[in-house]
């Protein structure tokens, strides 16, 4: 057993889930991942997490649907959901229903931390975590390679999606913006 604080991924995106359980580990949580729901439940009952990162569109239960069940295993988990597609009614419905915060994607590790500290401090205390925010250049780089990779890597459906002639798109996919 570890004192870390445990931090659970739930997310059907392979290499997104991947990803945030690696840097979360890096900063010494105890974090693992689950594919869909049905998983994360299992993995909360065997050990309720501390926090949570919920995807909210994932095939089987959706993100509210973990949110709820979460909630009703361990009432103290402080849950972030995350969406590539943000709207204020499921924004309401995810808080209404034990959601700490609501993050759009792109998300990192440093937004969904800065949450978890807007959750845990009083309205008027100063938030203390630092982050950087991405410039906008990566921001529109990774929300084109999300569309992209939502279309199975089809680059004239990802263009017409996005509103683009496709030599603009691909033009765009070989300038990799800085990281931050």
């Amino acid at each position: 057993m570890t004192n870390a604080a445990s931090v659970l991924v739930v997310d059907d995106d392979e290499t997104f889930r991947t990803r945030l359980v690696r840097a979360f580990a890096s900063r010494e949580y105890d974090a693992q991942g689950a594919r869909d729901g049905e998983e994360a439940i299992a993995l909360a009952r065997k050990e309720s997490p501390e926090y949570a990162v919920v995807d909210l569109r994932m095939p089987g239960m959706s993100g509210l649907d973990v949110v709820r069940e979460l909630k009703a295993i361990d009432a103290m988990t402080n849950i972030v959901v995350l969406t590539g597609y943000g709207s204020i009614a499921t924004a309401l419905e995810a808080v209404r229903l034990g959601a700490t915060h609501y993050l759009t994607k792109p998300a990192d590790v440093d937004d969904i931390l800065a949450a978890f500290d807007r959750a845990s401090r009083l309205p008027t205390e100063p938030a203390v975590v630092a982050h950087n925010v991405p410039t906008l250049a990566r921001a529109e780089w990774e929300h084109i390679n999300r569309v992209l990779t939502d279309c199975g890597g089809n680059i004239t459906q990802a263009a017409r999606l996005l509103g683009l002639h496709r030599r603009s798109l691909q033009r765009k996919l070989s300038k990799y913006p800085n990281s931050r």
